[in-house]
């Protein structure tokens, strides 16, 4: 099934990219050059912002997909209001609460001690949050590789297994602040490598270039939230992420 929240894939091309292309070997190719050509400015950008915002973070998605997508910066508030998004058995947030767990990701990330404790974590709620259609995981690991800079570490990317890092980002997506995605992340941290080397070490994370996806189905539109089935698992994921929080 193709990921089509406008409902006029075969009309406009997957998500209304600008060229208008319906294949997705090809789509891949125009967001991954898009992404390289881009990623460097983005991360200079970021530098030299003091503190980041919510509005940093859709600002980083637009300078690294507007070349594919017209509406990039724009979060599904924006654009999809209304429609319930998802990945496997994720429940990603409700659009009007993306900005929400962005925010919390970015207030844990700015501490340098409780960034190093919860790298996982800060990387589990802008995940949950997923604010874009797509282009969300390169965006995400441009500012938690930018906040992870400052606290004076780094993540060996490199080493990591794909399969296993999906399974406990999962978790910690599933069952916040439990610590999943920190244990898994945390034999992987290094001191910081310097700005000069991180656009070359993001490029060169496995699957960054989307080679590992084989279909835009991954990402599927589960549903309106005027559904009475929608509205149920929604609530019931809020309750579940609110007693986490509660006991924090």
């Amino acid at each position: 099934m193709i990921f089509d929240p406008f409902d006029d894939y075969e009309t406009r091309g997957y998500l209304r990219n600008r060229a208008g292309e319906k294949d997705f070997e090809r789509i891949k190719y125009l967001e991954h050059r898009a992404f390289l050509a881009k990623l460097e400015e983005a991360l200079g950008h970021l530098r030299k912002i003091e503190r980041l915002t919510y509005r940093d973070v859709c600002d980083t998605h637009k300078t690294l997909f507007a070349a594919v997508y017209p509406w990039a910066g724009q979060d599904r508030a924006e654009i999809v209001p209304d429609i319930a998004v998802g990945k496997g058995a994720v429940l990603f947030a409700h659009p009007n609460d993306a900005r929400i767990a962005v925010e919390h990701a970015l207030a844990i990330g700015h501490d340098p001690s409780l960034m190093i404790r919860k790298v996982g974590e800060v990387m589990g709620y802008l995940a949950y949050a997923h604010p874009f259609l797509d282009g969300n995981g390169r965006t995400i690991m441009v500012v938690h590789t930018e906040l992870a800079e400052r606290a004076g570490i780094g993540i060996e990317w490199a080493a990591t297994n794909k399969k296993d890092y999906l399974t406990a980002l999962t978790c910690e997506i599933q069952n916040p602040d439990r610590g999943h995605l920190d244990a898994y992340l945390q034999p992987f941290l290094r001191k910081a490598m310097g700005y000069q080397k991180l656009a070359h070490h993001i490029a060169g994370t496995q699957g960054i270039d989307g080679s590992s996806d084989t279909s835009p189905s991954d990402t599927n539109v589960l549903g309106s939230f005027s559904e009475p089935i929608i509205q149920t698992r929604y609530r019931e994921q809020m309750q579940k992420r609110q007693r986490h929080d509660s006991k924090k």
